[in-house]
C-alpha cells in the first residue's frame, strides 16, 4: 500500500513539474512575443533561447530576419530543418530568405523540393520561377509562373513577371493574353497597364497604347519614359499638337531637357518644319551631359534637304566623332562627301576608310561601298587616259 502510494505521489510531482514547465514556457513565450511584436529583436531572441521550444526556434529566425541579420537567419533556418523535415512552413520562409538576399540557386533547391511535396500551391511555383528567371532560365521559370497561374488566376506577381517576359522578347500575342488574365482580376493594376501599353507600343498599335499611357499619367505616374513614349505615340500617330505638350512637359522633369527637346525637334522634323527642328536639335546639343551623335545626324539631314551639303557634311562629321563606334555615321559621311566634292580621289579615300575601319559593317552597306570603290577607281583610271 505505501509502496503504491510513493508511486502516486511520485506521478503527481512529476505532473506539477511538468504544469510548472509549461507555464514557465507559456509566460515566457509571451514576454518574447511581446517584444518581437514591439520590434525589440535581440531581447526577444534572448526571451525566446530561454523558453527553447520548437516555435520559440522559429521565432528566432524570423527575428533574425526582421532585424536584418540574414547570415544568422539562415542558419537557424537551416537548424531547425536539420531537426523536423516534415513541415513547409519553415524551409518556405528561408526559401524567401534566399531570394530576398539574391541566392537565388539556393532558392531554387528550396522550391523545387516544395513543388515536388506540394503541387497545389502557387506561391511555390511563383518563388521557383522567380529563382529561375535570375538565373537565366527562361523556359523553366515561365513553365513555373504558368503553373502558378494556372492554379490561381488571380497570381498578379506571376502575371506580371511573365507579362514583362513577353514584352521584353517582343512576343505581344502572348504578352497581351497574360496580361489580360492579370486585368481580369485588378483592372487598374497599374504595372500591368503599363506592359499593355509597352505590348501596343512595340508593334506600333499607337491607336490602342496611348489611352493607356494617358490613364497611367492620370493616375499619377510621372516617370520620364512615359511622357517620352506617349509623346511618340502621338508623334507617329500625326497627333502633333498633344505631342508637342507631352514633351513641353517632360522638359519641365530635371535632367530630362535634351530628350524633351529632342523629342520636340522630330516632331517639326516629321511637320516639315526645318527650321524648328534644327533650334530644338540644338538646344538638346546644348543641354545634353553625354554624347548627342544623333543629334548631329538630324541636323546633317535637316541640312542636306535644305542643299546646304557642305553644312550636312560637317554635322554628319560631327556625329561619327561624338560616336565613332557607329559606322552609320560615317556611311552618311561617305554618302555627303560624294555629293559635296567633285575630286574622286576625295571620294574615294572616304569608302576606303569605311572598309578598312569597320569589319562589322552590315553586309548591304559593304555591297555598296565597294561597288562605289570599283566605280571611282575606274573613273580615275579613265581620267588620267
Amino acid at each position: 500500500m505505501k509502496r503504491q502510494t510513493k508511486k502516486v505521489t511520485i506521478k503527481w510531482y512529476q505532473w506539477l513539474l511538468l504544469l510548472c514547465l509549461s507555464v514557465f514556457q507559456a509566460k515566457g513565450q509571451f514576454s518574447a512575443d511581446s517584444l518581437y511584436q514591439l520590434g525589440n529583436y535581440s531581447a526577444a531572441i534572448n526571451e525566446y533561447a530561454k523558453v527553447g521550444s520548437n516555435e520559440a526556434e522559429h521565432q528566432i529566425a524570423r527575428a533574425y530576419n526582421a532585424m536584418g541579420n540574414y547570415d544568422k537567419a539562415i542558419l537557424q533556418y537551416q537548424a531547425i530543418i536539420k531537426k523536423d523535415t516534415s513541415n513547409f512552413l519553415t524551409p518556405f520562409e528561408l526559401g524567401k530568405l534566399y531570394d530576398k538576399t539574391k541566392k537565388f540557386e539556393e532558392s531554387e533547391v528550396i522550391f523545387k523540393d516544395l513543388t515536388r511535396k506540394s503541387t497545389d500551391n502557387p506561391e511555390f511555383f511563383y518563388y521557383l520561377g522567380k529563382a529561375q528567371k535570375r538565373q537565366l532560365d527562361y523556359d523553366n521559370a515561365n513553365r513555373a509562373l504558368h503553373q502558378a497561374v494556372l492554379l490561381d488566376s488571380t497570381h498578379l506577381r506571376s502575371i506580371y513577371l511573365l507579362g514583362k517576359y513577353y514584352v521584353g522578347v517582343e512576343e505581344p500575342s502572348n504578352a497581351h493574353k497574360i496580361l489580360d488574365v492579370g486585368l481580369r482580376t485588378a483592372p487598374n493594376d497599374l504595372a500591368l497597364i503599363n506592359l499593355k501599353a509597352l505590348a501596343y507600343y512595340d508593334t506600333s498599335d499607337y491607336e490602342k497604347a496611348i489611352p493607356l499611357f494617358e490613364k497611367l499619367l492620370d493616375e499619377g505616374e510621372r516617370k520620364p519614359f512615359l511622357y517620352k513614349k506617349l509623346g511618340t505615340s502621338y508623334r507617329d500617330s500625326w497627333q502633333f499638337e498633344k505631342a508637342k505638350e507631352t514633351f513641353r512637359s517632360l522638359s519641365k522633369i530635371e535632367n530630362e531637357e535634351p530628350d524633351a527637346y529632342l523629342g520636340l525637334a522630330r516632331i517639326f522634323m516629321k511637320e516639315k518644319q526645318l527650321d524648328s527642328a534644327e533650334v530644338y536639335f540644338l538646344k538638346s546639343i546644348k543641354e545634353r551631359r553625354y554624347i548627342f551623335d544623333n543629334e548631329y545626324s538630324s541636323l546633317g539631314r535637316i541640312a542636306k534637304e535644305k542643299g546646304q551639303l557642305k553644312k550636312a557634311l560637317g554635322h554628319y562629321t560631327k556625329a561619327w566623332k561624338e560616336n565613332p563606334s557607329n559606322p552609320l555615321h560615317y556611311w552618311q559621311v561617305c554618302i555627303m562627301a560624294d555629293e559635296y566634292y567633285k575630286d574622286p580621289k576625295t571620294k574615294l579615300r572616304h569608302y576606303e576608310k569605311l572598309l578598312s575601319d569597320y569589319d562589322n559593317l552590315f553586309p548591304f552597306l559593304k555591297e555598296r561601298a565597294e561597288k562605289r570603290v570599283k566605280e571611282l577607281k575606274e573613273e580615275i583610271h579613265f581620267s588620267k587616259n
